[in-house]
């Protein structure tokens, strides 16, 4: 798979297990990281939880684990995107670059987004409720923005993955389920009872209405 990223004009850098995943992502800063959950010390899912208390780079899995039930794990932990071996590796360079251009699209500068309490600074892509910062990924960043863009209007799981992924990729709808649930328990004072996203049955979600 190295060798296809460089082909494809990336440089690549590899790590055999997870400590020194862990150690190489702190110490070069990749635009991205490439992962597969299969590791032999340390599980990838671990290994993504921890680049996720340290950093919003994106994350590509790649893994053997099928169920859809494993997939939407991998998102709620932080994954941007998901590739269930076997796979082709020309289909692995595409969403490569289909997940930075999403965090391409992301870095520019762009509005501070304010919904009551709820701050968006897209220009810095940080989240904060109040006083206290929210360490959301790009994904979830976007999301919530797209959200707290129009607070009252109900958005559809499609709607959301249009605003999310664009076309680009062949993502799921259940995928923005995962999202804003990892968004809801780093957001919401009580994930169980949400006030800000707010679920629309059988239709997708809103932002509450502000006051």
């Amino acid at each position: 798979m190295s060798d296809h990223l460089e082909r494809a004009g990336f440089r690549a850098l590899q790590a055999y297990d997870g400590r020194s995943a862990i150690q190489l992502a702190q110490r070069e800063r990749p635009d991205l990281v490439v992962l597969d959950l299969g590791l032999p010390d340390v599980d990838g899912l671990d290994v993504m939880r921890l680049l996720r208390e340290r950093s919003p780079v994106p994350v590509l899995v790649l893994t053997a684990r099928a169920e859809e039930t494993d997939r939407l794990v991998g998102l709620e932990v932080g994954a941007d995107d998901y590739v269930v071996k076997p796979f082709s590796p020309k289909e692995v360079v595409a969403r490569v670059r289909a997940v930075l251009r999403r965090a391409e699209r992301a870095e520019p500068a762009g509005p501070v987004i304010r919904a009551g309490d709820v701050t968006v600074d897209l220009d810095r892509m940080r989240v904060a409720v109040g006083d206290r910062d929210c360490e959301l990924t790009r994904t979830e960043t976007l999301l919530l923005a797209t959200l707290a863009r129009r607070p009252g209007r109900v958005f559809t799981r499609g709607q959301l993955l249009d605003a999310v992924h664009g076309s680009e990729v062949d993502a799921y709808e259940r995928a923005i389920d995962a999202h804003v649930k990892n968004i809801r328990r780093k957001l919401e004072p009580d994930p169980r009872r949400p006030r800000y996203i707010l679920t629309v049955h059988s239709v997708g979600y809103r932002f509450a209405d502000v006051e």
